[in-house]
């Protein structure tokens, strides 16, 4: 080996091992921040937060969607002085169980976060919001939430088979 190269072969392993520790970071869940964590050291993390919500009591909510398609969302709860007091991965049937008609619609999008896609459906006047999550429903299942156009509040919930399933298309 040429004893020129060592530098060369020193500084790739130095960004190897960069690139390796910041990938630590992201593989790892918001599920995974300590309770007292500061608001501003959460909204850094994980490259931003995907929402955030008002909390009764001057909290506040902040959502981040992870995983495969999107099948993640995490709600981290945070006090009135910006400190973290709960953590819930929110994309479960229990949770879904919550999301009941005449719901507003920012009331949805505070329990369970934003869709991993939306299609109208102009007959009935309404949008559909579709929610991939994993688990024992298999890989193919989304959670639908049918939201008024004229009201904003949820007209029907329920599951759904993933048109990215349908005749072996690719996920969206």
């Amino acid at each position: 080996m040429n004893p020129g190269s060592f530098p060369i072969v020193r500084g790739a392993a130095a960004a190897l091992l960069v690139a390796s520790l910041g990938a630590c970071a992201v593989l790892r869940p918001p599920a995974s921040l300590p309770v007292g964590t500061p608001i501003a050291e959460a909204r850094q993390a994980y490259g931003g937060a995907s929402g955030e919500y008002a909390l009764p009591n001057n909290g506040t909510r902040l959502e981040f969607r992870q995983g495969s398609f999107g099948r993640q969302t995490y709600m981290l709860d945070f006090d009135a002085s910006g400190r973290l007091v709960a953590t819930q991965q929110v994309l479960t049937p229990s949770t879904f169980a919550t999301i009941k008609p005449g719901m507003a619609q920012d009331e949805v999008l505070a329990r369970i976060g934003r869709p991993a896609f939306v299609f109208p459906v102009g007959w009935q006047q309404l949008q559909v919001w579709n929610y991939r999550f994993g688990g024992l429903e298999g890989d193919c299942v989304v959670f639908q939430v049918s939201i008024s156009n004229a009201t904003r509040t949820v007209a029907e919930t329920g599951p759904n088979t993933d048109p990215a399933c349908d005749h072996g298309g690719d996920r969206q």
